[in-house]
């Protein structure tokens, strides 16, 4: 149930997991995403890198194909040859068989795809210079060398350069695709990194903003821990207050009521045992009801005492506690050595009775819980504070809150009150020794 006034607290944790599951997937989807990119570009530029250089050895090889034409025509028309001009022939058909290999092969990796028109040109240019060809070498079978040698001279030549010079454009656009191509994956690459660029400052756009909220909530929860922690401070402050004032009224009911009708009743049974002769019987009777008023007298002020000590008001702090010191090592097996340091001082009865408590848990502690046969306690003044020290050679504590209950925390909470603090820890020799150290109010030496 909320406490009326108070607004409700959501948690953060749904916001957050849902921001960190779709994070997850964002940097998942945008990771496959630039993997992908990359993989395409390294595939891309593989490929036409590997396609640009066969298409250049394919280029150079027609080349080389039609510089050896070129050598074999100028070699055709110098008259002082020992061969005929028809020995060409097959030297001819050879280079023929190569061309149109190379040919074949260069337009399947070609980078830069050539028009319908460029590739007709090509075409009809490789068939017109073979058609000639093949009607030189005819006329120098028919014996006609002569007019072979002007065919080459006046027709072969020329195509022969034709094609040469549409070659040598080829390799010109074959160095333009290539640059191209490095262009082309050069903008790849920019395109990727301004991606990535964006994806990391959306990434730190959401990061900001997820810090942000989380430090919002965190601020907003530590707000709320602080304030039921003052209400819980408040609560156990306000039960103490009440658990004290509740023993002081209970412990002055027994000791002003029921001590007052115990001493009247035993005052009476004395004077009428004064009246009864004393070879009565009745006389051992009201002895032993006496005996008992008496005993129930006694009882009704040790639970005063022990409910809410009145000597703390008439005697003061440090009476109580050599009073209590001597009480407890009665009622328990532990024996209590006691050490006083310091000038004595007045302590208001406020804080005397929390420092009293203080004590009387801490040893109470040790009885249960420790295992020691001996402590030690210490009080000690100066510097307008005072200092309650109880100290065990027990088990010390331990991390499974045997000893952390409820009576540590109104030992706490008393210190709070008081504007203290207390330190419980094991000491290296064995044990554990609980410090207390109040402010006093106004420390003032007794004279």
């Amino acid at each position: 149930m909320s406490t009326p006034g108070r607004a409700v607290y959501r948690s953060p944790t749904v916001a957050l997991l849902i921001g960190l599951v779709l994070t997850l997937v964002v940097v998942v989807a945008y990771s496959w995403y630039i993997t992908g990119q990359i993989s395409g570009l390294r595939r891309l530029q593989t490929e036409l890198t590997d396609r640009n250089r066969r298409e250049s050895l394919q280029l150079l090889r027609i080349q080389n194909d039609l510089n050896q034409l070129a050598l074999s025509m100028r070699d055709m028309l110098d008259r002082d040859e020992p061969y005929p001009i028809s020995a060409w022939s097959a030297p001819f058909e050879r280079i023929r068989s190569d061309l149109d290999d190379a040919l074949t092969q260069q337009e399947a990796v070609a980078v830069a795809r050539r028009t319908p028109e460029q590739a007709q040109y090509l075409a009809q240019a490789v068939a017109q210079f073979w058609d000639a060809a093949d009607r030189i070498f005819a006329l120098a079978r028919a014996g006609h060398d002569d007019e072979a040698r002007v065919q080459i001279r006046e027709s072969l030549q020329a195509r022969q350069a034709s094609l040469s010079t549409a070659v040598a454009r080829l390799l010109v656009q074959n160095n333009e695709a290539e640059g191209q191509v490095a262009q082309q994956v050069q903008d790849i690459y920019e395109r990727v990194q301004r991606q990535v660029y964006w994806f990391l400052a959306a990434t730190l756009l959401a990061i900001t903003a997820t810090s942000l909220y989380l430090i919002r909530s965190n601020r907003r929860l530590f707000k709320e821990l602080a304030s039921l922690s003052d209400e819980r401070r408040d609560v156990a402050q306000t039960l103490i207050a009440t658990r004290e004032a509740t023993l002081r009224e209970i412990s002055r009911e027994l000791h002003d009521e029921f001590g007052q009708v115990l001493t009247a009743m035993g005052s009476m049974l004395g004077r009428v045992s004064k009246r009864v002769p004393d070879d009565s019987p009745l006389r051992a009777d009201l002895r032993e009801i006496g005996e008992v008023a008496q005993g129930a007298l006694d009882s009704v002020r040790g639970l005063s005492q022990s409910l809410h000590p009145s000597i703390l008001e008439e005697l003061g702090l440090e009476s109580t506690i050599e009073w209590y010191l001597s009480t407890f090592q009665r009622q328990s097996n532990v024996a209590v050595s006691y050490e006083r340091i310091g000038e004595p001082v007045h302590v208001d009865d406020q804080t005397a009775i929390h420092v009293y408590r203080v004590l009387q848990e801490a040893l109470a502690n040790v009885a249960r819980h420790s295992g020691a046969t001996r402590a030690s306690v210490r009080l000690r003044s100066g510097d307008g504070s005072i200092h309650l020290e109880v100290e065990d050679r027990g088990r010390g504590c331990s991390n499974n809150g045997s000893r952390r209950g409820l009576g540590l925390v109104a030992m706490r909470e008393r210190a709070a009150l008081l504007g203290g603090t207390l330190e419980v820890a094991n000491v290296p020799e064995g044990g554990t020794r609980v410090h207390l150290a109040v402010p006093l109010k106004a420390p003032n030496a007794v004279s």
